[in-house]
């Protein structure tokens, strides 16, 4: 029983002792057999690569790369921050996506638009008509000739008038929303893109180091 204990917590201690971290710097560095460079070299990692630190020491860590190898590499170019390039390839990859959105927007925007410059066409049209009807109405009215049947006429036309004059207002505040919905967009697109300039300026400065290959 007490032999399982010792297993158990050996065992927790090294799941505990796992970490991913990432290899810092823009440099390439060797994973070894063993910790020291007179050790022979079981592969080559370069910066951003992702790694996971079975066994972390003060000068020498031992990792297992993505492939499934386990080796050793100098502690001092790992790093629990995720890499500039990595979060500048990030932040690329959603700058495109919010592009690629922001111009199906202005498509949808466009065909609003069109939809909504029809609707004020015949809306326009049958104002137009109204009046004329409206018209033709107080004449045949005080003539008291055809007064029901242009009643009617007159009805029918009002009631698809104000039909119309919903639907135009229904889409008006439809292009309303789309209109704020893409300003939206296009800010978090232009905030994306300050902070990408930001971090490829703060990335330049970084790159001026370079470490030996070891």
């Amino acid at each position: 029983m007490k032999s399982f204990i010792v297993f158990f917590i050996v065992l927790f201690s090294t799941v505990v002792q796992a970490e991913t971290m990432y290899v810092g710097y823009n440099i390439k560095i060797t994973v070894r057999t063993g910790p020291g460079i007179n050790h022979k070299i079981v592969a080559m990692i370069r910066s951003g690569e992702r790694v996971e630190v079975v066994k972390p020491e003060e000068e020498w860590s031992l990792v297992r790369i993505t492939n499934g190898k386990e080796g050793w590499v100098l502690s001092r170019f790992l790093t629990a921050n995720e890499p500039d390039e990595l979060v500048l390839d990030r932040l690329k990859k959603k700058h495109k996506v919010l592009t690629i959105q922001a111009v199906s927007l202005i498509e949808e925007n466009k065909v609003y638009k069109k939809e909504n410059n029809k609707l004020n066409s015949e809306l326009k049209t049958n104002e137009e008509m109204l009046n004329e009807i409206r018209l033709s109405y107080e004449t045949l009215k005080k003539e008291s000739a055809g007064f029901l049947e242009l009643k009617s006429n007159y009805e029918k036309i009002s009631s698809k008038l104000s039909e119309q004059t919903k639907k135009a207002e229904k889409l008006e505040e439809e292009l309303t929303k789309l209109l704020l919905h893409q300003n939206i967009k296009w800010f978090l697109s232009g905030a994306g893109v300050l902070l990408l300039g930001f971090l490829i300026g703060f990335s330049a400065k970084r790159q001026r180091r370079r470490p030996s290959l070891l």
